[in-house]
């Protein structure tokens, strides 16, 4: 197999990395097109994949093109990058708000995956959710389910129009995340304890939350009052958090990015 990554940056080098930890695609067989100068040089250190600063005739060699460019760069890329391809090419786009759609008719190219990873991937703990055209077959399905799998979970939407809520649940998710330990530190501090160490509690606490839910059988409702007991002290923070409408704010938060998501997506 080989595989072309159109840019350079965090998710397109994510992406080469996991392939050839997984021992998937050999560093030879990975093709990184890359126009910034400083960052080819230190691809090609790293020797994690062949580097080229254009897209060109190597393209046509390779199984799969990832496009990992910025959706607003995505329209001038495409119009070199249609030169270059053949009809039994997979075209996987990681760019957010542009529709399969989109892309085959700036390709004048069929076969084409939409796909929504998130910055855990660096890590090996991403989640994408990927939806595929209607041309695609199971055969080709699963090929790129198992590379996306290299960078942790990956499940396949049948509905493409679910991309813009994946967007805004897993998406967009880490930073919610980051956005109440930020918090929960803050408290922490306004209550008399250092940062390094507030930081700490938050972090472990965090962490210990997420080994919790992903191995027990209760229902979140039932892990909550696990913790606050009655008249206790979680129990004074969730009533706070219920008359300040959090839990609804979260959600309508939520809301406003798959908005903003669908709104991209129609241009």
């Amino acid at each position: 197999m080989r595989v072309a990554i159109i840019g350079g940056g965090n998710m397109g080098t994510t992406y080469a990395r996991a392939f050839l930890k997984s021992n998937i695609v050999q560093a030879d067989h990975i093709l990184i097109v890359e126009k910034h100068d400083e960052k080819r040089e230190e691809l090609r250190k790293e020797g994690i994949a062949k580097v080229t600063s254009d897209i060109n005739d190597e393209l046509l060699k390779c199984n799969i093109i990832i496009s990992a460019v910025k959706p607003q760069d995505f329209k001038v890329m495409a119009g070199e990058l249609k030169k270059h391809l053949h009809d039994n090419q997979l075209v996987v786009s990681i760019m957010a708000g542009i529709t399969i759609k989109n892309i085959q008719q700036l390709l004048g190219h069929k076969k084409v995956f939409r796909a929504m990873p998130n910055t855990p991937a660096q890590l090996g703990f991403g989640i994408t959710a990927f939806a595929a055209a209607q041309e695609i077959s199971f055969e080709d399905i699963s090929v790129v389910d198992t590379l996306l799998e290299t960078t942790g979970k990956s499940i396949f939407m049948k509905d493409e129009n679910l991309i813009d809520a994946v967007t805004a649940l897993s998406g967009s998710g880490p930073a919610y995340f980051y956005y109440i330990v930020k918090h929960m530190i803050e408290a922490g501090k306004s209550m008399g304890v250092e940062e390094p160490v507030a930081a700490m509690l938050v972090k472990q606490t965090m962490l210990g939350a997420f080994q919790i839910m992903n191995n027990s059988k209760s229902s979140l409702d039932d892990m909550i009052k696990m913790v606050a007991s009655k008249g206790g002290t979680t129990e004074a923070a969730l009533r706070t958090f219920e008359e300040k409408s959090v839990g609804l704010n979260i959600q309508d938060g939520l809301m406003a990015a798959e908005k903003r998501a669908k709104e991209l997506s129609n241009g």
